[in-house]
């Protein structure tokens, strides 16, 4: 057992980014991952760069950066799900699976007979989470979504960007991230429900849902007020002073959390006045009065370098930060220390890859790297054989008829 998810096995019918980045989070967490790809395609993401890995002689291979980001610790099978022996298959490997998870078009998998409602009496303890776009229930529900899509129709897009300029999406598919996440919170709530119970269940984790969800506290400030909120760039919009601040060579973050740390940073800044004046001596005043102490600061901190106010804030204990550009993010120390940026050997590379690591820190069980993302089929014969027992002449037939 390796891990707290050790024994566990998932079915893995997901591709591009939601469905495959939950799946890596349960693998790290121990479970035993059969991947399932179209023979000779594979998943989306493998061809979606440059970059690619490059192989002992300096050569693009098939396999991207992209795909690399969410496939470690997997085992791939191709698999023709549209022919009648690649479902029977599916279905031998399914009852030895603990866990499937897809991420298809709702209705889509019920063509293969392998929809949940093909499956539940089958297999009762079986956990199927399905990530969608919308959701299986509603008017949108048969419809593709993507992160964007959800980004914008989740209202993120609408209090993301500067305050004079267009709606700007987030930098990463964050909503096909939240989605993965949500969806293997909800993963592991089912094993310790079937685990008491013996009972699976269907779970349907949608990007739009999460990506409401998502909204906390400012789709929480619309709700209690009816004030929509709008694009404030990179300010807070109940703290402030909480944004980015101009310096003499640069941008760093300033994050005051409270009445006691604006006092210390006004009188750090050369003007104890500040928190003294009813209009900014409390964070109510302050937001209330966002612009006039905005347009005040902005000022101030032009003067002095970014240098000179990370030190000086750091010292009196108020929350600051630097910019970093995503190669200084892989090089800051605490980063390094903390295990974010990991190596594994990959077949295709001459080098170890470098991958994410995974934040979870546990104790007793923590996470593991045991296998590189995978290359397409990588592990078909191992596991048809292993797993179905399938000799080599029952392998050689499959792959004569296209199903593996």
């Amino acid at each position: 057992m390796t891990g707290p998810l050790g024994g566990i096995k998932i079915f893995d019918l997901t591709r591009v980014l939601a469905g495959p980045s939950c799946v890596q989070i349960l693998g790290d967490l121990g479970a035993d991952v059969i991947k399932i790809e179209r023979p000779n395609a594979g998943d989306d993401t493998r061809k979606s760069g440059p970059p690619f890995v490059k192989d002992m002689n300096g050569n693009e291979t098939s396999e991207s950066a992209y795909y690399l980001a969410a496939n470690r610790n997997k085992q791939s099978v191709t698999l023709d799900l549209t022919s009648k022996e690649g479902q029977a298959l599916a279905r031998r490997m399914i009852a030895k699976c603990d866990v499937l998870v897809e991420n298809f078009k709702v209705g889509n998998l019920a063509k293969y007979r392998l929809s949940y409602n093909d499956l539940k009496d089958d297999f009762p303890n079986l956990i199927y989470c399905s990530i969608t776009g919308f959701g299986q229930t509603g008017p949108l529900a048969k419809q593709p979504g993507y992160d964007f899509m959800a980004q914008g129709m989740g209202g993120l897009m609408s209090i993301t960007g500067p305050t004079d300029g267009e709606p700007h999406r987030v930098g990463v598919p964050i909503a096909d991230l939240t989605a993965g996440l949500w969806a293997a919170i909800a993963i592991n709530a089912a094993l310790r429900h079937q685990s008491v119970t013996g009972q699976g269940q269907h779970l349907d984790i949608s990007l739009l849902d999460t990506q409401v969800a998502t909204l906390s506290i400012q789709g929480l400030n619309y709700l209690s007020s009816g004030e929509t909120p709008g694009l404030l760039g990179n300010a807070h919009p109940n703290i402030v002073p909480y944004q980015v601040f101009p310096t003499s060579d640069g941008n760093i973050i300033v994050a005051v959390g409270n009445d006691a740390q604006f006092k210390r940073f006004a009188a750090f800044i050369g003007t104890p006045e500040l928190a003294e004046k009813k209009e900014f001596a409390t964070n109510e005043h302050r937001v209330r009065n966002r612009e006039r102490l905005t347009i005040i600061l902005n000022e101030i901190m032009a003067e002095k370098t970014s240098q000179h106010w990370l030190e000086g804030l750091e010292s009196i204990k108020v929350s600051c930060g630097p910019i970093n550009q995503i190669d200084q993010v892989f090089e800051n120390e605490q980063v390094l220390a903390r295990d974010m940026k990991i190596q594994m050997d990959h077949p295709l590379s001459a080098e170890p890859v470098d991958l994410i690591g995974n934040p979870i820190k546990m104790s007793a069980t923590p996470p593991t790297y045991r296998r590189p993302p995978p290359t397409m089929g990588e592990h078909t014969d191992d596991i048809l054989s292993d797993l179905l027992g399938l000799s080599d002449n029952d392998l050689a037939g499959l792959k004569e008829r296209g199903v593996i």
